[in-house]
């Protein structure tokens, strides 16, 4: 099948992490690790096993920093490849194994893409205790091989499908997933939207993770698809206060204010008046930027997670306020803690999705948020600005890379196109 991979080499990351400066050539070219070819499809390891025909998979912008050698290397330990890269998945199923139950041949689905102990081949007892409690994103088993064989080799070490040799990603034709991953999409979705449960789970699991919410105000800070997926999140899932939106981009903005923002704010001086507006007085120390007292927001999402949206989260927070860490925060250079300690400010951090308690019920963020995309009918679709052939991966790559050149929110890739 054709599929784009990525090999991780010190050579390519010296190369990327030097040309890849100057030319894209370095990180996502012929002189990069990533390559457009055809590879084996995996066999089936066990009849609990599903094939599936890729419709659509999104860029992420996990994917951008991974492929420019951005990200932090302490996560380098729980994947392993070659990969066939993609992790935000719609597919369609062509094959089911014989032991797999409620699951149709032409059945549309939505892949979780996050490597649990069941998929290792470790149920029941055997479950490490996240995964036994229905947190299988912090699987403690993720830095080892797995029981289970998949083409007579032990499964690779791994965290998700997308950076994992043994389980081929979605920018491929077709995969493999475990019973567990798949969860059937309805027909009152389409394929874009159904794209998006992926990156709209992350977000909804934060916001279920948060609750009580307060009477906000809520601070969201970003633009990309999951802080618009953050603000979908809090207003689907019943948030009634106010929510801020701090957003670049007009564009971006317009569908911030559709999907639940109450007023939108660019970041530096008209953020800093909705902060003043919440009733925060300012300060100027002897040295230093402004800080404040009073006001502030009682729950800030950063979503964007750089040193200056982590900077402003704890400038901005109240006292005894919650920042939500979902921005892939990494080395930061030279950063103030001190209202941490001094407003005792709580801060954490969210991954991935997992089993929620949702209206009486232990249900998968995978599920609460298709049920309430068919409920809400929000435009959601929207953030999918640009889909590419699988063959265009590189323009597929330069439009997520670039947004403030292309316009993108969400780019994805087409396997079905030739």
């Amino acid at each position: 099948m054709r599929a784009v991979t990525f090999d991780v080499t010190v050579p390519k990351y010296l190369l990327g992490r030097s040309v890849g400066k100057l030319t894209e050539v370095a990180i996502f070219g012929g002189l990069s690790g990533v390559r457009f070819s055809e590879v084996d499809e995996a066999p089936l390891p066990a009849e609990d096993w599903v094939r599936l025909e890729v419709l659509k998979a999104g860029v992420c912008g996990t994917d951008i920093g991974t492929l420019t050698f951005k990200a932090s290397p302490a996560m380098e330990p729980f994947g392993s490849f070659p990969a066939v890269l993609g992790h935000e998945i719609l597919a369609r199923v062509v094959e089911i194994g014989p032991a797999v139950e409620g699951l149709d041949i032409g059945a549309r689905v939505a892949v979780d893409p996050m490597i649990s102990c069941v998929v290792r081949g470790y149920p029941g007892p055997q479950q490490c205790p996240s995964c036994a409690a229905g947190y299988h994103c912090t699987c403690e088993r993720m830095g080892e091989e797995g029981a289970l064989e998949v083409a007579g080799r032990p499964l690779p070490r791994g965290a998700t499908i997308g950076y994992h040799a043994g389980l081929p990603g979605g920018w491929g034709e077709r995969m493999i997933a475990h019973r567990s991953q798949i969860f059937p999409v309805s027909d009152a979705l389409d394929d874009r939207t159904a794209a998006l449960i992926e990156p709209l789970s992350v977000g909804m699991h934060a916001v279920l993770g948060t609750r009580p919410w307060g009477d906000g105000p809520v601070l969201v800070i970003g633009s990309g698809p999951i802080a618009l997926g953050t603000i979908w999140a809090l207003s689907a899932a019943g948030f009634r206060g106010s929510i801020v939106a701090q957003i670049k981009r007009k564009h971006e903005a317009r569908l911030a204010r559709a999907l639940g923002a109450t007023s939108i704010v660019h970041p530096g001086a008209e953020a800093r008046q909705a902060l003043i507006e919440t009733g925060a007085r300012a300060y100027m120390p002897i040295v230093g930027e402004e800080v404040y007292a009073g006001g502030g927001y009682p729950l800030i999402f950063d979503c964007v997670g750089s040193g200056e949206t982590i900077k402003q989260g704890l400038r901005y927070t109240s006292p005894r306020g919650r920042i939500v860490m979902l921005g892939c925060a990494a080395e930061i250079r030279k950063l103030d803690l001190t209202f941490v300690w001094a407003r005792e400010v709580a801060i954490k951090g969210f991954v991935g999705y997992g089993a929620e308690d949702w209206r009486g019920m232990r249900r998968h963020t995978f599920q609460v948020t298709h049920d309430l995309l068919v409920k809400t009918g929000a435009p959601v679709g929207e953030m999918v600005t640009h889909v590419f052939p699988l063959s265009q991966y590189r323009d597929a790559l330069s439009a997520a890379a670039n947004r403030r050149a292309t316009g993108s929110i969400k780019v994805m890739l087409d396997p079905t196109v030739p």
